[in-house]
């Protein structure tokens, strides 16, 4: 336990790096992926069983809580902690990229951005001092700048408008955070794929020198190796001693090459809504569980895993419980995901450790590509 917020860079391997962050709620171990719990739960999950899957921080939606069931009665019952039972370290993110794509009627303008609830039409204001002030009374240890987030493809104009508008919306929102001891607001790189504005983007963010840095405005439509020259462009540019930050992203092979580009925190709504979906992650690779082939197979998912989920239900139960719509295929397939994404991310901190991270790339890339059935 820490009485501040700190980042501690503690082995590379290439550009991954191993590292840990020091909060009063508990540390993170880097490279961190964090489930998401948009509107205070991880879907399909106790916050026990998150845990013990090896989660040390997961992620709230202020979007989602400023609208169901409010900041103010969060607040009032104590924080988002001990509403969900949840005592480690929570990230909150701004709620401007739920406003950009699920809001209705929005409109942006330096200020802000108003919108209309998508939940009941009601009209709402988030600025950047609002967003903060959300985040303060959900309680959360990081919490995020708002920014503009553009769909791409999109033009060098409206990406460029965004990106500066961002950083703007960047200085006000380290104003309205202030000065919280043990919490940390983390500044936001936009830009879009356009090289130069990512470079402008970061070098402008790392002089605001805040405690940490994400990269926004990716995995909203590009291939994956426009999203890795973009780490690629930005990350030299933002400050070796601080983490970065990965927003939104995303499969295994994404959180194998970020990492690989110097990527330290992910989020991600995949693996929880593939389980939900009848897909499961492994060390094998994907496994569809709605194909009918599934149907007579008595083998787990994978007979040498640690996760109960995975090891002792057979994929023909699975498939039954996937078929028929029951709630426990999706408990057990959330679970099966987030304990392979969870145990992905120990073996790349492990790997890092050893200075062999491209030789655990390959070995883990191979596996994916071999299969088992």
């Amino acid at each position: 336990m820490s009485d501040s917020f700190t980042f501690t860079l503690k082995a590379t391997s290439g550009e991954a790096r191993l590292g840990e962050i020091a909060t009063p709620r508990g540390s993170i171990r880097t490279p961190a992926f964090m489930p998401v719990g948009t509107a205070g739960t991880v879907k399909a999950m106790y916050p026990g069983q998150v845990r013990d899957l090896g989660a040390d921080i997961v992620l709230g939606n202020t979007y989602h809580l400023m609208l169901r069931p409010g900041a103010e009665r969060v607040a009032s019952l104590g924080g988002l902690h001990r509403m969900m039972n949840w005592p480690h370290p929570i990230l909150t993110d701004s709620g401007g990229f739920q406003v950009m794509s699920l809001a209705k009627l929005r409109k942006l303008d330096e200020h802000g951005v108003t919108f209309q609830s998508h939940l009941d039409g009601s009209r709402h204001v988030l600025t950047p001092e609002r967003s903060m002030e959300i985040q303060d009374l959900l309680g959360s240890d990081i919490q995020m700048q708002l920014d503009e987030c553009v769909r791409l493809p999109a033009s060098r104009e409206d990406i460029e408008r965004a990106m500066l508008l961002s950083l703007r919306w960047a200085e006000r929102s380290r104003k309205a955070f202030g000065g919280k001891p043990g919490r940390a607001i983390f500044a936001i790189v936009q830009g879009g794929d356009v090289p130069d504005l990512r470079i402008e983007s970061a070098t402008a963010l790392a002089g605001m020198d805040f405690p940490g840095y994400a990269v926004g405005g990716l995995a909203v439509g590009e291939p994956q190796d426009v999203m890795l020259a973009m780490i690629e462009t930005v990350a030299p540019h933002l400050p070796t001693r601080k983490p970065r930050y990965l927003m939104g992203v995303g499969t295994p092979d994404d959180l194998l090459e970020s990492v690989r580009c110097g990527i330290d925190m992910f989020d991600c709504v995949m693996p929880t809504r593939a389980g939900r979906h009848g897909l499961a992650y492994t060390r094998f690779g994907k496994v569809n569980l709605r194909n009918a082939k599934h149907a007579d197979d008595p083998r787990p998912l994978d007979e040498a895993s640690p996760c109960e989920a995975t090891r002792t239900y057979s994929r023909a139960y699975l498939h039954h419980l996937v078929k028929s719509g029951e709630i426990l295929g999706m408990m057990l397939l959330t679970w099966n995901n987030l304990a392979y994404y969870q145990t992905l991310m120990a073996g790349m901190r492990e790997a890092i450790r050893l200075d062999r991270f491209a030789d655990f790339a390959a070995e883990t890339k191979a596996d994916w590509e071999r299969g088992d059935a």
